[in-house]
């Protein structure tokens, strides 16, 4: 009992139908009938002598066989996907190549605009498309490969995978132009903590630079709202009393339409972020993955040139948390 003699084109359901744990919402995401969805479910049971999916009150769960079957269906199936792509080479001119970068709404917002002139230029045809880790499931595992090409994350947060850096980038503080802490001469963590704050949520117990910032200096802030991810944090400061932290270049990307304020922090007191991109070790070599990197570190190198924040005079010192 195993893989041997599955037919092949039972492997994409099963795939996502582990994945998925219910035939209708499985054949939605094949763009397959629900008769034909509910045939390859009984074949697969009987094929593996299992059942698989078993009803709990009103969902379905995995069963024991069908836990242990995850991880080799994903493994199967990037092996499957490799075959299909490996070709000589990669020519991107001519290539139609559909690739799928995960990425944070913060690295998605900055990398876009230049990788797409990038593609304009070099390859016309190939659609790079984003999609997000937030929610999304996707965490840097190595099932996560066989859904995407690429993946674009924090460094520190143990992803998996062959890894680079891209682009390193640090916090600031904006509020709107509006806000009366911008009339101090001077502002440590507290007077940052005595105005009500906007934070990204990036996922049960994951706190990032700005989070530790305050927990290292001891200061409690008093969060007024929380949003998924970076992006949505300056519209939320424009117009209101609420100030957030956000990665610099997020933050000159915003002051081009917002009436924002950037505030930096004294040198050597600030928290920096570094961008990388993973993949799956297999396609180190794979000539389409080598070019999609390049474009991607291509498309990174000048974002701080794009992207150039007109800070406040005034700066935050994060070390003086008086």
């Amino acid at each position: 009992m195993g893989m041997k003699n599955l037919d092949l084109n039972l492997l994409p359901q099963l795939q996502v139908l582990l994945e998925l744990k219910n035939v209708s919402r499985a054949a939605e995401r094949l763009q397959l009938s629900q008769p034909a969805t509910s045939a390859a479910m009984a074949r697969l049971r009987r094929h593996f002598d299992d059942e698989l999916l078993v009803r709990n009150g009103r969902t379905y769960e995995l069963t024991p066989f069908a836990h242990s079957l995850v991880p080799l269906v994903d493994e199967a199936m990037l092996h499957v996907q490799r075959a299909t792509r490996v070709r000589s080479g990669f020519d991107a001119a001519s290539s139609e190549r559909e690739f799928i970068i995960a990425a944070s709404d913060y690295a998605a917002a900055l990398m876009v605009g230049p990788l797409r002139r990038i593609l304009l230029e070099e390859a016309p045809n190939v659609s790079v498309d984003f999609v997000p880790t937030a929610g999304s499931g996707i965490q840097g595992q190595m099932a996560d490969y066989s859904k995407i090409d690429l993946l674009v994350g924090p460094t520190g947060y143990h992803m998996q995978g062959a890894t680079k850096q891209l682009f390193r980038d640090s916090f600031v503080a904006v509020a709107d132009a509006g806000n009366p802490l911008l009339q101090h001469p001077r502002l440590t963590l507290a007077d940052l903590a005595t105005v009500p704050h906007a934070v990204g949520y990036f996922g049960e117990g994951i706190s990032t630079p700005a989070d530790k910032l305050f927990d290292a200096g001891g200061v409690q802030r008093r969060v007024a709202a929380v949003v998924a991810g970076f992006l949505s944090l300056p519209l939320l400061v424009e117009g209101t009393d609420l100030v957030a932290l956000v990665p610099r270049m997020l933050a000159a990307r915003a002051q081009r339409g917002g009436d924002i304020v950037v505030l930096e922090f004294a040198e050597g007191s600030e928290a920096s972020l570094v961008e990388a991109m993973y993949w799956h070790p297999s396609q180190t070599e794979d000539p389409a993955s080598v070019w999609l990197r390049s474009v991607v570190q291509r498309a990174c190198l000048r974002l701080h040139e794009l992207f150039p924040v007109m800070a406040h005079p005034v700066t935050i010192d994060a070390a003086d948390t008086k």
